[in-house]
């Protein structure tokens, strides 16, 4: 599948996105009317500002939040806020459309790729949305009038809010991408990986899974995750960088049993093996399915794949975990910015070790052949 075939779903996709999250920002200013607490609840009114509220272009009591003294400084502080959603919706636009176009590229949904593809597509919008959020939270830390206090923790407080909105956009935003996909695809080619060695495969797709599962066994562990986030150098703005590295590193966490019944410390590691398991499946599974096993698709379906892994291990956990439905949705796309850094290694560490490992199980074979004498 050619670039100027791709470039169109990806793009109808990324509209989507994009309008999907507009609207959703503007819905912020129908819960602050008054029966709204009423009809809907005031947690629920709460938990949806606070999810919407990163995408909305007209934040409630922005003056106060910056402490500005004159209407002159609130009125720099709201262009300072306007000029970061901007840059926000437009890196997100950039974000999904690059690595949409990437996915439709390599997994374009034919021959029975399409599940694949739609899969793929959704896990790269929450994806697109932390990095939106990544490159534009220097303006919104900006218009809160302090920042060149604790810029770091305030910079991992911001990357934080409101993926729960994207990955419900993102999923109507993949359904728009595949089926697009599905009219400009019909001459992508076919499996051209699905000869390569077994035993190959399997070697790379345990290698990748293996930076992951480093993550989530030891960087994870309490008594490791705790030693991360006490990192503190006096560096000015770049002091305590120790949430913003837990963030960026740790796909879960967990502890000892201790007094805990071991049923229920093995059900909240179930997460963990479903996170595991996934990646390791997808990993298998992709050289067979890539039109062309390169690094960037690898370390991309990677990523995607991990992200899919974390969000099935944190609907479990909220389906059985009990207590308040609204606490528990809360949770749904943590851990993505470490998908990203963790995936992206394993993805790369997959395709080294799958060239290599593949190349001396070919070797063996191709060598007799060679040395046999001419004539």
């Amino acid at each position: 599948m050619t670039y100027r075939q791709a470039v169109i779903p990806a793009t109808v996709g990324a509209i989507v996105l994009v309008a999907l999250l507009w609207w959703a920002g503007a819905c912020t200013q129908a819960l602050e009317l008054q029966g709204a607490s009423t009809v809907i609840g005031g947690r629920p009114v709460a938990e949806l500002q606070r999810w919407l509220g990163p995408w909305s272009y007209d934040p409630p009591g922005l003056g106060q939040s910056t402490g500005a003294g004159t209407s002159v400084d609130g009125a720099r502080y709201l262009r300072l806020y306007h000029t970061g959603v901007q840059i926000r919706f437009g890196a997100l636009f950039a974000f999904f459309v690059a690595g949409a176009l990437l996915v439709i590229r390599r997994l374009p949904p034919a021959h029975g790729r399409t599940p694949v593809s739609l899969v793929a597509v959704w896990a790269w919008g929450p994806v697109a949305g932390t990095l939106a959020v990544t490159v534009s939270a220097p303006w919104f830390i900006a218009a809160q009038g302090h920042g060149s206090y604790r810029f770091l923790p305030q910079l991992a407080s911001v990357i934080s809010t409101g993926r729960q909105i994207v990955v419900v956009g993102a999923l109507v935003a993949a359904a728009v991408t595949v089926l697009t996909a599905r009219i400009t695809a019909k001459d992508a080619g076919p499996r051209p990986y699905g000869s390569v060695p077994a035993p190959a495969v399997r070697l790379a797709a345990t290698a990748g899974t293996a930076v992951v599962a480093f993550s989530v066994l030891v960087l994870s562990y309490m008594p490791v995750a705790a030693r991360i986030q006490s990192i503190s150098p006096r560096i000015g703005l770049l002091s305590e960088p120790g949430d913003l590295l837990r963030q960026w590193l740790l796909l879960s966490a967990w502890a000892a049993p201790g007094g805990s019944p071991l049923g229920d410390w093995l059900l909240n590691r179930a997460g963990d093996v479903l996170l595991l398991g996934v990646v390791w499946w997808s990993l298998r599974r992709l050289p067979a399915l890539l039109t062309r096993l390169t690094v960037p698709a690898m370390a991309l379906c990677s990523v995607c794949a991990t992200c899919v892994g974390l969000l099935v291990g944190q609907v479990l956990h909220a389906v059985t975990a009990g207590g308040d439905p609204a606490y528990l949705v809360a949770g749904i796309g943590e851990g993505i910015p470490a998908a990203v850094t963790c995936g992206g290694a394993a993805g790369v560490v997959a395709a080294v070790t799958l060239r290599v490992a593949a190349g001396r199980v070919r070797a063996p074979v191709e060598a007799p052949a060679d040395s046999r004498p001419a004539g």
